[in-house]
């Protein structure tokens, strides 16, 4: 497919626009059991689907959940992690900044959202004569699709949220999934609720993110 060749000011107010539009997105936990239609879902994940990843192997696998008894057996299992990690796995310091944001071990928006979207990714992957196939760079693929789905998510009008209960291996049983899928993520998405709560947070300026590397002008002669 041929790119459209975007003069200079189109290209600055495109790329303007989208900065602006993502930065209204907010992470979300209080969520509404507004029902979203499938179809979003999966125009959603089509897009996360287009997404550079090594040799173009493609390593993700999206499980989207809407059925209330998965989601209730998920919610289970992830706050019995949750559990372990306040009370026993961590440290002090991440404690102190988890409380800036007011969570606990009690997840449930992981019930009442209307979807989860649980992300795994490949460590390997059948040839055709059976043998497995080393996966190239899957942690980091998984990541580009996944940020992909969030803004995907955002631009549809939904709120999402990155859960990530440690460890996950319970997503492999509870959604059958095989051994060679790593559970990345738990994405939770839906409507936020009438009187949601969101965190008075700040981004980093563009000169606390980013340095340029260019080249010196060349001096007058």
């Amino acid at each position: 497919m041929k790119r459209a060749d975007l003069g200079d000011d189109e290209m600055l107010d495109r790329a303007r626009q989208l900065s602006l539009e993502l930065a209204a997105r907010r992470t979300v936990r209080d969520y509404s059991p507004r029902a979203v239609p499938r179809e979003v879902i999966e125009a959603c994940l089509l897009a996360a689907g287009t997404a550079p990843s090594g040799a173009n192997q493609q390593p993700w696998h999206f499980v989207a959940i809407s059925d209330p008894d998965t989601k209730r057996r998920i919610r289970i299992a992830a706050e019995a992690e949750e559990r372990e990690f306040y009370e026993r796995r961590a440290p002090e310091e991440w404690l102190q900044a988890l409380a800036e944001i007011g969570t606990d071990e009690n997840k449930p928006f992981l019930e009442i959202a209307p979807w989860l979207i649980a992300v795994f990714y490949e460590r390997t992957g059948p040839l055709v004569d059976g043998r497995k196939a080393k996966r190239y760079y899957p942690h980091e693929s998984t990541g580009i699709a996944t940020g992909m789905l969030i803004a995907a998510l955002h631009k549809a009008g939904l709120a999402s949220l990155t859960h990530t209960p440690s460890p996950m291996a319970f997503l492999n049983d509870i959604l059958d999934r095989p051994k060679n899928e790593v559970p990345y993520l738990l994405l939770v998405v839906g409507h936020p609720t009438e009187e949601c709560r969101v965190p008075d947070i700040s981004r980093k300026t563009l000169e606390q993110i980013s340095t340029f590397v260019e080249s010196s002008p060349e001096p007058d002669s």
